[in-house]
């Protein structure tokens, strides 16, 4: 035999151990990626409670305690930024940021919500991350985290980056239980959380009214799910509809979100 063939030989015989290698490393394929909110697709945001959605209705959000709607896409919400109301109880003192009294800082704008030290993000991640996969398991979709932009409201006790940091961790468990995740609001960071964070898809509320929905769209094209609320609705909700810069998945809703048996439940869409 030639010095030639044993070494084409031994390079064969390399390769083919190698390739053993690997198929014993990775035995299977690997998942498919999270499925995103169908484009365009018709909207119904239910966290005041659940209800059978209207006829038509293709993506609905409900609350992480709620159940998901099997031929519908199910967006888990989760409050990953502050305790949800009612549920102080389940987060760790040393979680909770405190003002200089030591007291804890309640969120000016929601009276019975806390807000996180997200300087502890891994802390934080490990309380929200069984919630995550309770979403999975229950059925969802996707999951989407609210108070993305509790730390504008801190007075610079809490920085964008520690945003960033608690909301790639949470993108991070989304994504490795199969859940697509959504920004929630913050039309300022969207760029920055989509890039940075990973964010798939976003959910805003009253984009139209504050005039930022192309901020969304411009970053996430067509998955956009929009919410706007009859108390603040900027002009007619023809008009909304009509105005191109509106997201195609669009619903305008009572600000309580209640259940059809309230009178004071509000459900339309531009179809």
């Amino acid at each position: 035999m030639t010095v030639r063939r044993a070494l084409a030989l031994l390079a064969a015989t390399a390769l083919l151990l190698a390739g053993c290698a690997d198929q014993s490393a990775h035995p299977h394929d690997p998942p498919a990626g999270p499925q995103l909110p169908p484009a365009g697709a018709q909207l119904d945001y239910q966290l005041g409670g659940a209800y059978d959605p209207p006829d038509g209705v293709d993506i609905v959000v409900r609350d992480r305690t709620a159940a998901s709607i099997d031929d519908l896409h199910s967006v888990c919400y989760v409050n990953g930024f502050q305790t949800q109301p009612g549920e102080l109880d389940a987060w760790p003192d040393d979680l909770l940021l405190r003002d200089d009294e030591g007291q804890p800082i309640i969120d000016p704008d929601w009276p019975d919500e806390v807000i996180l030290d997200t300087r502890k993000a891994r802390d934080i991640a490990k309380v929200v991350e069984p919630w995550i996969r309770d979403c999975a398991s229950d059925g969802f979709d996707a999951v989407e985290f609210d108070n993305l932009d509790t730390y504008t409201r801190t007075g610079g006790a809490l920085s964008r980056d520690d945003a960033l940091n608690l909301a790639t961790l949470l993108v991070d468990i989304a994504h490795d239980v199969g859940l697509a995740a959504g920004q929630k609001n913050a039309a300022e960071d969207a760029s920055f959380l989509h890039s940075r964070a990973g964010f798939d898809f976003a959910v805003v509320e009253e984009c139209a009214a504050y005039e930022e929905c192309s901020a969304y769209t411009e970053v996430y094209g067509d998955h956009v799910l929009a919410i706007d609320y009859t108390d603040n609705l900027p002009r007619p909700w023809d008009e909304v509809c009509a105005d191109p810069v509106t997201p195609a998945s669009v619903v305008l809703r009572d600000r309580d979100l209640v259940t059809p048996d309230d009178p004071g439940y509000v459900f339309e869409t531009c179809g």
